[in-house]
């Protein structure tokens, strides 16, 4: 418990887990990331439910996922796309990414998460049915993609993100797996939500390859893109599957 307590104080903004026993729970137990992933996925389907036109609730579907799991890791999404633009090693690219300056890499990168995510919650707006098997699913699979980076991979320096990562092993990334499965049934016998999961190991392996190769390891702004970019394949992944 102190553990999940941990992970929803990390993941979102639900004043809870913010204690350092929950927060070194959590650090300990990456398989309860994609546990909080079905509560997080089950708030972040409210805007579906209320019955608004596919337009208004694309909008308010971005807006809420920002307002219940703050900005946080998106901001490691604008620190990424700052540093895939620049020419150099990984020693500048980690240094822009410390920089406090927006460059063009940063609002082009968080410019697509958001125009993505909005594109997406119009799709699944016209989509009652699968909607909600589909978002939860989606964040389950990003909250498995953290787990997967954080027990795949090996901190380039250290900070937060080093405190997440270094606490991990591959054994771990076991029990994480296993508890994201059930998630893969939320639309039934339909494979979207199988897919909607599926997009986060996937974005994992691809940050984990793309930051190993650019940045000589993973962070804490990998994490957070991680989960953002994670979120945005599986919700596409599973509105695509849903309706071809």
């Amino acid at each position: 418990m102190d553990a999940m307590r941990g992970a929803v104080g990390f993941l979102t903004r639900i004043p809870v887990g913010r204690d350092e026993r929950a927060w070194t729970a959590f650090r300990h137990t990456p398989a309860v990331g994609p546990v909080a992933g079905y509560l997080v996925g089950g708030l972040l389907v409210i805007p579906f439910l209320i019955g608004l036109p596919a337009a208004t609730t694309a909008v308010l579907f971005v807006a809420w996922v920002y307002l219940l799991t703050g900005i946080n890791h998106l901001d490691g999404v604008a620190d990424l796309g700052d540093a895939a633009v620049v020419h150099g090693d990984a020693e500048d690219r980690r240094m822009v990414m410390k920089d406090t300056q927006v460059g063009v890499g940063a609002v082009l990168g968080v410019g697509i998460v958001l125009l993505g995510l909005a594109a997406a919650g119009f799709t699944l707006a016209t989509l009652p049915v699968a909607a909600v098997g589909i978002v939860i699913a989606a964040e389950v699979g990003a909250k498995l993609g953290m787990a997967t980076v954080a027990c795949l991979g090996h901190s380039a320096h250290e900070g937060l993100g080093a405190s997440v990562i270094d606490p991990a092993d591959r054994r771990d990334l076991v029990p994480a797996v296993a508890l994201s499965v059930p998630a893969v049934a939320l639309t039934g016998v339909h494979v979207a939500a199988g897919l909607a999961v599926l997009g986060g190991f996937i974005v994992a392996l691809g940050m984990l390859a793309w930051s190993d190769r650019h940045l000589g390891g993973q962070s804490g702004d990998v994490l957070g893109a991680t989960n953002e970019l994670s979120r945005l394949v599986g919700l596409h992944l599973g509105a695509i599957a849903w309706t071809l």
